[in-house]
């Protein structure tokens, strides 16, 4: 029997707290399940520091990547099985893909590659490319599929049906991390109808489409969507977090390249700090590692990188206040020289973070970047892209939301034992008086 074909002897399953159960039969799944590049996705979690908002914000890369998985599944053997437009034979493909999606993900994802230059959609085809358990497993299936597989991630492919599965405005990707933050959040934005979605999901040469009769559920998932960005993903706390991690990040690969003697030699991050990163050391590094040197620089003898890994850990964050770039740059200028001459460093404790979201777009001719919009599928047959139908939708196409914060210690601006007139005039600025 071809390995591609190839069934377990007996179904393996996970319990799953928003699937309930996933299933797999396929021995190429199972095999690149226990592969120690997927295992790795334990250790990162899907939310990074989103768990010093939301304390049940745990899980991790595995388990979504496990979800998405299951999404697929059920779309490939339950929804699409038999109608003319899926090919069967594109069915282990979406599997795959579904599965390996964020294998390249590292600790603390995006604050991570702000840092270092990093893209983790690059990592994620040299995992799939190179030599890894990953590829050797994905060779067993024919020489060129991991290729195939890492076109349909990269949304290279001329598979547009399978990429679309992955990879949309409506995919199961969205379908997974929506429901699954929405859980272990503990927050109800994220829910909306998926067993409906998936019912009135139809293939179509280039794309998966939506039965006009789904449309509801369609906005549901749209608004939720929506919700779940400016309620949990850009919750301003955890971009406080975020800012601080960044710091530390920033102020470790500053005093390395300053020929810093550290306590404790930060080994696992000089392929990093020289631009030098292999997949080898990629793989090895996971949030536990961070987290080491975090707790070891908590004793360094540089007092911004010590009070920076301090805050972090201990979860002394900084405060917040609704900053306008456009119309407060002056302000901003003010208070980095008050800063200065308050002995506090702007450049580590002076932030403006931005987050921007478009909730739903559709291609429009002329733009850089295309945007695969949801298509419904109505009951003449014709196909009509869904902001035309549904008024909710229309009313956020193309209305991108953007909010900046600026962040500062709090702590630090309040102590007047030394400095005491500087700080009084930042706390005015900051209008904290």
């Amino acid at each position: 029997m071809a390995y591609s074909s190839e069934k377990l002897s007996e179904e393996k399953v996970f319990k799953d707290p928003v699937h309930r159960y996933i299933h797999v039969q396929d021995r190429l799944i199972w095999d690149l399940i226990g592969t120690r590049e997927f295992q790795r996705l334990r250790r990162i979690k899907q939310l990074g520091t989103t768990y010093l908002t939301f304390h049940g914000a745990e899980h991790s890369r595995f388990n979504h990547s496990l979800g998405v998985y299951e999404i697929v599944r059920r779309i490939s053997d339950d929804v699409f099985k038999g109608r003319k437009e899926w090919n069967d034979d594109d069915r282990l493909l979406a599997l795959c893909a579904a599965l390996l999606h964020d294998l390249g993900h590292g600790p603390f994802s995006h604050s991570f590659e702000k840092v270092f230059n990093l893209d983790h959609e690059n990592f994620t085809k040299e995992i799939i490319l190179g030599d890894t358990q990953v590829n050797k497993v994905l060779q067993r299936a024919g020489e060129d599929f991991p290729r195939k597989v890492e076109e349909i991630i990269a949304k290279t492919s001329k598979n547009k049906l399978v990429v679309s599965l992955i990879s949309s405005q409506i995919d199961a990707d969205r379908m997974d991390y929506l429901q699954r933050d929405a859980y272990f959040t503990g927050v109800s934005y994220g829910h909306f109808d998926m067993e409906r979605i998936l019912r009135v999901m139809r293939p179509r040469e280039d794309q998966v489409v939506i039965k006009q009769s789904g449309m509801h559920a369609v906005e549901d998932y749209i608004m939720s969507r929506y919700q779940m960005y400016w309620q949990v993903y850009f919750h301003p706390v955890t971009r406080s977090a975020e800012v601080i991690l960044t710091k530390i990040l920033h102020r470790a690969k500053d005093l390395y390249e300053a020929n810093y003697q550290f306590k404790h030699e930060p080994i696992h991050f000089y392929s990093l700090f020289k631009g030098e990163m292999t997949v080898n050391d990629y793989i090895k590094l996971d949030e536990a590692i961070i987290l080491y040197y975090f707790q070891m620089w908590q004793e360094e003898e540089d007092d911004i990188l010590r009070d920076l890994a301090c805050r972090f850990l201990d979860r002394n964050l900084f405060k917040y206040t609704e900053f306008d770039p456009a119309k407060e740059y002056k302000k901003l200028t003010q208070l980095s020289e008050l800063f200065e001459k308050a002995g506090i460093d702007p450049e580590y404790y002076l932030v403006v973070d931005s987050s921007s979201d478009l909730p739903y777009d559709f291609y429009r001719p002329g733009e850089e970047e295309e945007r695969l919009p949801i298509h419904l599928q109505l009951k003449n047959g014709d196909i009509r892209e869904l902001s035309r139908e549904s008024s909710i939708v229309d009313a956020i196409s193309g209305k991108r939301r953007t909010d900046h914060k600026l962040y500062y210690p709090a702590n630090v601006i309040y102590d007047d034992r030394n400095h005491p007139q500087i700080k009084r005039q930042i706390r005015e600025l900051l209008e904290l008086e």
